[in-house]
């Protein structure tokens, strides 16, 4: 399962670095699934800065660098990769 957690505002293509908005929190460790209208890959979270510094987490509202594997677009959607949450449905 998906869950939307922000969108890419900028990338820096020489260091392959996105800038994103974040509606919900994000975590080193996540993995994220960034799609857009071409983009579509899925990557775990290795770093994330704000303003320069190194931190293990970001909360809403806060807008947050990180590297990405390919080159996303500004307005790229971000999704948190939510394993283990499955709806039980009896037999």
């Amino acid at each position: 399962m998906e869950v939307e957690v922000g969108r890419v505002t900028h990338y820096f293509n020489h260091l392959n670095v996105a800038v994103l908005s974040l509606t919900s929190d994000l975590h080193v460790g996540d993995t994220i699934h960034i799609l857009g209208h071409v983009t579509d890959f899925t990557q775990p979270v290795g770093s994330i800065e704000i303003e320069h510094h190194k931190v293990v987490s970001v909360k809403p509202g806060e807008d947050a660098a990180i590297q990405v594997i390919e080159p996303v677009r500004e307005h790229d959607k971000v999704y948190k990769v939510v394993e283990g949450i499955f709806e039980h449905r009896g037999a």
